[in-house]
């Protein structure tokens, strides 16, 4: 089966405050040796999947180029990354190639030779079309920027674009939120990410909000419930604009889903690069496969920390068929699930009718999914399914 491979690219021109992925601001001076590293480590990946216990398949027929901001790169840095990646891989005709913008980031020439590389697929971190909220949380641009970037995008050939927006940053209004959306609608972008804010310790914005503070904008930070209500609207409003959910974030015109993406969600085999990238490919010999992992610090991968390597058992694969499934609109199938596990353990369905009986899932024959009220606790259903009962040798009592 092919596999997807991501390149993570950890720089940005600032960090946003909501952010609490693995970059940040550092010198440009590190840029070359990164890819220089990060090259490296595509070279030697043959090599890897043998030492790691993984079957290395050379056929790729998806690329993301991730963040961080992987557009404030210089040309030719970005261009070497491809050819290593075509020199180690091969890479097939139709292969999804997509690399991650912030707007304002994308100059003529960077769109050129983003054109040369075969890059088919763009998503914009736009996160608000309402200048004041964006620069609430340190985002450069302003609407006429996404906008003129779209333009030059599709003028250049590149359609597929993708637009990342979030419900609840600071100062947001249902107003404000409806203002957005038409915008988003009005881009005819083919697909649109919706994220409710994440508050946790990862983040500038999240720390202050947990200590109840007014930096970064907190105070004005919409409460929970409006989140929630936000993004309902989300779903509502795209899915009626012909974006059609697909996935709990993830909304997209017919024949324009997120191929990467969809890899993750259905445990496809994928490689990662860079700092805090992932990769998952099939085990040669026991267990359903095998997981490892690059350092989560700059320093760290820069000195060459080890990789971190988590053999999949079978127990976990069932784990996460279930709560990487459930993201999916379309759901999971109990028969293909017992076809390529065998019997599931009695408890399951135990579960599953505890969180029908709370409204979180339905089921339809042989398929559970999320209801709308599971998607908007979607952690809590994952939980339950991560922590479901050990004995995995009985039968699904259906």
């Amino acid at each position: 089966m092919p596999a997807g491979v991501y390149l993570s690219v950890p720089f940005c021109r600032t960090k946003c405050s909501y952010c609490n992925f693995a970059s940040g601001v550092f010198s440009a001076a590190l840029f070359e040796r990164y890819v220089e590293r990060v090259c490296s480590d595509i070279i030697r990946a043959a090599g890897v999947a043998q030492q790691m216990g993984g079957a290395f398949d050379p056929t790729v027929d998806s690329i993301y180029l991730g963040g961080g901001t992987p557009s404030i790169l210089p040309i030719a840095q970005l261009e070497r990354l491809f050819v290593t990646i075509s020199q180690n891989f091969e890479i097939l005709p139709d292969a999804e190639i997509t690399v991650e913008c912030a707007p304002g980031t994308l100059p003529p020439p960077l769109v050129e030779a983003l054109c040369r590389q075969g890059v088919n697929r763009v998503s914009m971190g736009v996160q608000s079309f309402t200048d004041a909220e964006s620069a609430s949380v340190g985002r450069q641009h302003k609407r006429t920027t996404v906008m003129e970037d779209i333009a030059r995008l599709r003028a250049a050939g590149i359609s597929n674009i993708n637009v990342d927006l979030i419900a609840g940053l600071p100062h947001q209004t249902p107003a404000s939120w409806e203002f957005s959306l038409d915008e988003m609608l009005a881009s005819s972008a083919p697909h649109a990410s919706v994220y409710m804010l994440e508050v946790d310790e990862d983040s500038r914005l999240g720390r202050e909000l947990i200590a109840g503070g007014a930096r970064y904008h907190a105070h004005f930070v919409p409460d929970e419930d409006l989140v929630a209500d936000l993004y309902e609207s989300a779903c509502d409003r795209l899915n009626a604009g012909g974006l059609a959910q697909y996935e709990i974030s993830n909304f997209a015109r017919a024949g324009f889903e997120s191929c990467h993406n969809l890899k993750y969600w259905t445990r496809q085999p994928y490689w990662g690069f860079g700092v805090d990238a992932h990769s998952m490919l099939p085990a040669v010999e026991a267990g359903a496969g095998v997981r490892f992992s690059t350092a989560d610090s700059l320093d760290e991968f820069l000195a060459g920390q080890p990789l971190k390597i988590s053999p999949v058992s079978r127990r976990a694969a069932i784990e996460e068929a279930f709560f990487l499934g459930l993201r999916l609109n379309r759901g999971v199938n109990l028969r293909e699930i017992e076809a390529e596990f065998g019997p599931l353990a009695a408890g399951f369905s135990e579960l599953i009718g505890e969180l029908k009986d709370g409204g979180m899932i339905e089921q339809e024959e042989d398929v559970i999914r999320l209801t709308a009220r599971g998607r908007l606790l979607s952690n809590e259903v994952f939980e339950r399914f991560l922590s479901a009962p050990e004995s995995v040798g009985q039968g699904l009592d259906l």
